[in-house]
């Protein structure tokens, strides 16, 4: 198996519901690293297994939209505590349909999957996988 992964970053605030969270229920910030990785098998035509640069702006355009918004605000967390985890889960679900629409070129549809990873420091990150 074949992987390449692209880093980009965002600062969010948010606010969590429920006991488990303790003082994190109150609007807080975060800077999450965000790493993403496509896999693959076989390499394509040109040797490659992703243009890199086209996952790096795809990437790049993904996590804009959440950089310095406070995810509370956004339809899409509606109901949802925006986890490091779910937030990979639409990170990576973006990245998906970016693949599907060739976004990220034709030949990234012959991706077998792709994992994103948010670090939220240098001891806890969270990743979530899911095939193409």
């Amino acid at each position: 198996m074949f992987s390449v992964t692209v880093r980009d970053h965002m600062m969010i605030a948010h606010s969590f519901h429920g006991e488990t969270f303790g003082p994190a229920q109150r609007l807080h910030g975060a800077t999450f690293v965000v790493d993403a990785t496509f896999k693959r098998s076989d390499l394509d035509t040109d040797g490659v297994v992703v243009d890199i640069a086209l996952a790096a702006d795809t990437l790049k355009q993904i996590v804009g939209a959440y950089h310095l918004r406070n995810l509370d605000e956004l339809p899409e967390f509606t109901g949802l505590n925006t986890t490091t985890e779910v937030l990979a889960r639409a990170i990576a679900d973006r990245l998906a349909d970016g693949v599907h629409s060739g976004q990220l070129g034709e030949t990234a549809r012959g991706l077998s999957g792709l994992a994103v990873t948010l670090h939220e420091s240098h001891i806890a990150w969270a990743t979530y996988e899911r095939a193409l």
